[in-house]
């Protein structure tokens, strides 16, 4: 008797419900809002919402084509303009009696024309994909692991980039036998110059980090080299600890970034706001906070990506969300609450597309 393969089957399945009716709708509308959110800019989305679906629909149409048109260098467009114009032709010629149409070859090489357009197109996405990936690489391989080894402390770290590449931040620099740093920072933006400027912020904390026996010193310098380095509105939050091994003292400072929660006892209490962001002011002077953690007591800092989660309806996640979600850790380790915040958030979002990156630095004062 021959064996089943299991796994056959099971890909099979999958394949089946990637194919069923309403997977392919729902995966359709998806791409075409992603269209319409990529080539439209806000204010024709916002033209678009009292019009009328007929007048709608063509202003979409029109709007689309026209931007893609636009996108295109100018051989692409010439040849484009070719491909529509072989497809429209209507061509015959009458001899000796017989009518011979030369209209199917003309259709035939207009659509070798758009095949070879959309080749071109296709290979310089392969060529950017395969940079970005190569990207995630490097920016995967500057990441530390999961959970640093802090003598006193459970540790667990987590970032997911909402693209190829992200621009959050986490970091963990052990200063000296005494000291041990901890870094959640958050890029404005996303996608390739978020990645280049988390790369340089990431750069530069490691080269100062040393230098300062100050955090609040070490903000200060940073900030100053990010508001000199980085483009116009560009600015970056950033949460730094620096702990002390066995030892519940936390060194915190907070440059824009939203307020770490401590959890105690299943209570939460906020931190308190923080400075402003990196990059903004060149003559920002900031200052540091000291908190003491009790065994058990969690810290959790998280980025925006987290609250500012989305699913399909564009609803946000919210920090309510969150709080109801830290107020049942009892138990629980710094692993374990960072995997239950993931799994609320992805069940959250669902199908809808990622937004923002998502980082997360669990604490626990053991």
């Amino acid at each position: 008797m021959e064996k089943k393969q299991p796994g056959n089957t099971g890909q099979k399945k999958t394949v089946i419900a990637e194919l069923s009716v309403d997977n392919v709708k729902n995966t359709l509308r998806r791409d075409f809002e992603e269209l319409k959110q990529f080539f439209l800019d806000e204010e024709r989305l916002r033209k678009l919402e009292n019009m009328k679906p007929f007048k709608r629909s063509l202003l979409v149409a029109w709007w689309l084509l026209k931007s893609m048109f636009l996108r295109l260098t100018v051989t692409r467009r010439l040849l484009l303009v070719l491909g529509m114009t072989l497809l429209m032709i209507n061509l015959s010629w009458v001899t000796k009696g017989a009518d011979i149409r030369f209209d199917s070859y003309f259709k035939i090489l207009g659509g070798l024309v758009f095949l070879f357009i959309l080749m071109l197109e296709l290979k310089d996405k392969l060529l950017a994909h395969d940079e970005l990936a190569a990207g995630r690489q490097v920016q995967l391989a500057l990441m530390p692991e999961a959970s640093p080894k802090i003598p006193g402390w459970d540790v667990w770290l987590y970032s997911m980039p909402a693209n190829d590449v992200g621009g959050d931040l986490v970091d963990y620099i052990p200063v000296d036998k005494d000291r041990f740093g901890l870094v959640l920072g958050d890029v404005a933006g996303k996608g390739l110059p978020a990645a280049l400027f988390m790369a340089k912020l990431q750069a530069t904390l490691r080269a100062l980090v040393t230098e300062f026996d100050s955090a609040a010193e070490l903000g200060d310098k940073i900030n100053e080299i990010f508001h000199r380095d980085i483009i116009s509105k560009s600015f970056a939050s950033l949460v730094y600890l620096e702990l002390e091994p066995n030892s519940g003292r936390i060194s915190l400072l907070n440059a824009g970034h939203p307020p770490p929660l401590i959890i105690r006892e299943g209570k939460i209490q906020p931190t308190g706001k923080g400075n402003i962001g990196l990059g903004i002011r060149a003559d920002t002077r900031y200052k540091t906070k000291d908190i003491s953690l009790e065994q058990e007591d969690f810290l959790i800092v998280y980025s925006d990506g987290v609250s500012e989660a989305q699913d399909e309806k564009d609803e946000f996640f919210g920090t309510e969300r969150l709080l109801r979600i830290l107020s049942e850790t009892a138990d629980l380790s710094a692993v374990e609450v960072g995997e239950k915040i993931l799994t609320a958030v992805e069940n959250f979002v669902g199908e809808a597309p990622r937004h923002d990156d998502l980082s997360l630095m669990i604490l626990q004062r053991r």
